[in-house]
């Protein structure tokens, strides 16, 4: 017969099993270790941390966790590349113990809201004179700066405080910059338009004013003018000898109203490609000619709106490249920038303004290598082609069309890469 003692350890053993067994989500693996009753979450030692598809980091990279989340804990499993043991804490999302320690507290799953203006931080850019990072506050005075910032670089600030009689913000990745070496960056308000009808017949404007005329013909009476961006219906065309011009008035609406073509932006329909498999996939399709985006559900397009794509010629190295790709990671931010890694030599540029760094780009989504789509909160060019080779979108689509692809970003993650159940979401450039 079994001492009391140990018969009491088994009873409390066996039933920490049962009750892990009872808590596996569907699409849980099989778990070796049993979860200990007290524990509810998985709190982060430092940083983001990296999350697997299995229990073993050779099963890839699933995404990665957001600095100070506590994750759900669901099963625990032992597995290679890992002195602790495997810690599920989401869909195929397996994270070492190594770099995290079980907590009795609720999960804290940490989203980083986005402002009115659709971004996730503020954004700053660094002045004329540039400006100097410090990691701790209290030695401002007597330390050498831990960075320096060329002028015109973009940095996140995700903090304020006061010290030294001024008022200091804390990027994202940690140092301190006096907000006086800083200017607010006024990203752009503009964004798309869904689409209630499931038809493209709308436009926007391009110049900052747009003549518009009684009849399609420039010496026609004036009929006032439209704006940048404003939206405007797209009903028919009709060829000129001074261009093409477009009726912007609904069918049997009196006075007929016309603009030229060329002063529009006008999305065009198309057919879903071969690789969408299923009627109601979501796609997106970039139009090179027009800079814009559509986005579908199967043929159905759902919403519509202006990006900006390279500046390069065809084939060169700032040019986004025609073709079509499924997103194969999502961040909520990622640092874009030509600077040279720590330790390599500097490279000659030809000018002033060649350099450049932005910090936390938000809401990006690779398809194509590093061509991805993002948000852009350093100009208002929208329609215009402004990037260095990916599809720029204005702040508020940018975070629409982040939650509209899959695979979706759980809360308190930072990256997410598809899975066989979640691919990622076709991209099509042409």
């Amino acid at each position: 017969m079994l001492p009391r003692r140990l018969l009491s350890a088994l009873v409390v053993l066996f039933a920490t099993a049962a009750r892990a067994d009872s808590l596996l989500p569907p699409w849980s693996e099989a778990t070796d270790l049993p979860v200990p009753s007290w524990a509810r979450s998985v709190a982060l030692r430092h940083g983001e941390a990296a999350l697997y598809a299995g229990a073993d980091a050779a099963a890839g990279r699933r995404g990665s966790s957001l600095p100070g989340a506590r994750l759900p804990l669901y099963a625990m499993k032992r597995g290679p590349s890992c002195a602790g043991r495997f810690l599920l804490v989401g869909p195929d999302a397996w994270l070492c113990s190594d770099v995290a320690e079980l907590s009795a507290e609720a999960p804290l799953l940490p989203a980083i809201s986005a402002h009115v203006d659709g971004l996730p931080f503020r954004y700053f850019f660094v002045g004329k004179a540039g400006a100097e990072g410090y990691l701790d506050l209290s030695r401002v005075d007597d330390a050498a700066p831990d960075e320096t910032l060329d002028p015109g670089f973009a940095v996140a600030v995700a903090e304020e405080r006061s010290a030294n009689g001024e008022r200091w913000g804390r990027t994202h990745h940690g140092p301190w910059v006096a907000l006086r070496e800083l200017g607010a960056a006024r990203p752009s308000g503009f964004h798309g338009e869904a689409l209630s009808t499931h038809d493209l017949a709308l436009a926007w404007v391009l110049p900052e004013h747009a003549k518009v005329y009684s009849a399609p013909n420039s010496r026609a009476q004036s009929a006032g003018q439209r704006v940048r961006y404003e939206r405007v219906a797209y009903r028919e065309e009709k060829r000129a000898a001074d261009g093409v011009f477009v009726r912007i008035t609904d069918d049997g609406q009196a006075p007929a109203q016309w603009m030229l073509r060329r002063d529009l932006a006008h999305p065009t329909l198309s057919a879903p490609p071969a690789e969408v498999s299923s009627p109601g996939e979501r796609w997106i399709d970039v139009e090179l000619e027009t800079q814009t985006l559509v986005a579908y559900e199967g043929p159905t397009p759902v919403f519509a709106t202006l990006v900006s794509t390279g500046r390069g010629a065809r084939g060169t190295d700032t040019a986004t490249p025609p073709g079509v790709h499924r997103i194969w990671v999502k961040l909520l931010s990622s640092t874009m920038d030509n600077l040279p890694p720590a330790g390599a030599e500097e490279a000659e540029h030809e000018g002033p303004g060649e350099r450049f760094s932005m910090e936390d780009v938000p809401y990006v989504q690779f398809f194509d290598h590093a061509v991805g789509l993002h948000g852009a909160f350093w100009h208002d060019g929208f329609g215009r082609v402004k990037s260095h080779g990916c599809v720029n979108l204005a702040p508020l689509d940018a975070a629409r069309l982040f939650a509209f692809t899959s695979p979706h970003l759980p809360a308190g993650w930072s990256a997410v890469l598809p899975t066989a159940a979640e691919p990622g979401t076709l991209v099509r450039v042409r």
